[in-house]
C-alpha cells in the first residue's frame, strides 16, 4: 500500500486530535511525523521532517496557515487546508485548486483529501499553486488575480480577465479564452459561477457564465442574444436579461 508522510499544524487541541484519530483509523497510509500548535512551530516541523502532506489551520493564533506559506523554504508537499468557517480567503484556495476541509471535518472528504494527495502531481506544479495563491491573496486588483484549471493535458494558470465565457458540458465546463483557445475543465459551471461571481462575471443562461466586460453587444431580435468580442453568440434566459441589461448601464 502506497503511503504518504504528514505534518498538522493546528493549534486547537481537540481539531488536532479528532483529526490525529480520523487519520490513524480511517488512512492507514498516512504516516503522521508530528503536530505543531503555532505558525513558528509549523515551519520549524515542516522544514526539519519535509513532510509530504500537510494539514494547515487557517487561523493560528500567532497568525495563519499562509504566514507559515511564506516563510517555509520548500514548497514541495501536498497541502490541506483546515478551518472552522467560509474563511475570506477559500474563494482564493478554490481558484488555486488547493483542498480544504471545514471543520467538523467530514470523514468522507477526509478520505477523498488523502487519496488526492497520494495522487498529487510534480513537485513544480504544486509550488505554482502556492504561488497563485499568495498572490491572489495578496493582489487588491481583480485583473491580476488568476485561476488554476485542471485539465486532461495539465494545469494552468488563467488571469480572470483573458476569460471570455464559460459553457457548460455536463459535469464538465468549457472555458473559452480571449485568445480563441478552448479548454475543458472537470467542474461543473456552477462551482465557477460562484467562484467568479465577484469578478465581474455573470450567469446569463442556464448553459453560459459570462465576461461582462468581454460583451460586444447585445441583440433584441430571435429573443435577445449576446455577442462576445470574439464573435461567438452566447444566449440568455428571460429570467435574467432585466439584470443582464442592468448591470452593463442599458
Amino acid at each position: 500500500m502506497k503511503s504518504i508522510t504528514a505534518v498538522i499544524v493546528e493549534d486547537e487541541v481537540h481539531s488536532r486530535e479528532t483529526l490525529k484519530s480520523f487519520l490513524k483509523e480511517f488512512c492507514p497510509e498516512v504516516e503522521l511525523l508530528d503536530m505543531a500548535t503555532n505558525v513558528e512551530e509549523g515551519i520549524q516541523k515542516i522544514t526539519q521532517l519535509r513532510p509530504q502532506l500537510v494539514f494547515l489551520d487557517i487561523e493560528l493564533q500567532t497568525g495563519t496557515g499562509f504566514d507559515v506559506l511564506q516563510k517555509v523554504n520548500h514548497l514541495d508537499f501536498h497541502l490541506i487546508f483546515t478551518t472552522a468557517f467560509e474563511h475570506y480567503a477559500i474563494k482564493a484556495i478554490k481558484f488555486s485548486s488547493i483542498d480544504y476541509l471545514l471543520k467538523p471535518i467530514d470523514i468522507d472528504e477526509l478520505v477523498m483529501a488523502v487519496q488526492k494527495a497520494l495522487k498529487q502531481a510534480e513537485q513544480e506544479t504544486r509550488q505554482n499553486l502556492f504561488e497563485n495563491l499568495l498572490n491572489n491573496l495578496g493582489s487588491g486588483s481583480k485583473e491580476a488575480k488568476k485561476i488554476c484549471l485542471a485539465t486532461s493535458e495539465g494545469i494552468e494558470f488563467i488571469p480572470t480577465d483573458q476569460i471570455s465565457h464559460c459553457e457548460a458540458n455536463g459535469s464538465y465546463t468549457d472555458f473559452f479564452l480571449t485568445d480563441g483557445r478552448k479548454m475543458m475543465v472537470s467542474k461543473n459551471l456552477k462551482e465557477y459561477e460562484n467562484m467568479l461571481s465577484d469578478m465581474n462575471f455573470m450567469r446569463v443562461h442556464n448553459s453560459y457564465l459570462i465576461n461582462l466586460s468581454e460583451v460586444k453587444k447585445f441583440v433584441k431580435s430571435e429573443g435577445g442574444y449576446i455577442v462576445m468580442n470574439g464573435d461567438q453568440q452566447v444566449s440568455i434566459s428571460n429570467s435574467r436579461r432585466e439584470e443582464f441589461l442592468k448591470r452593463m448601464g442599458i
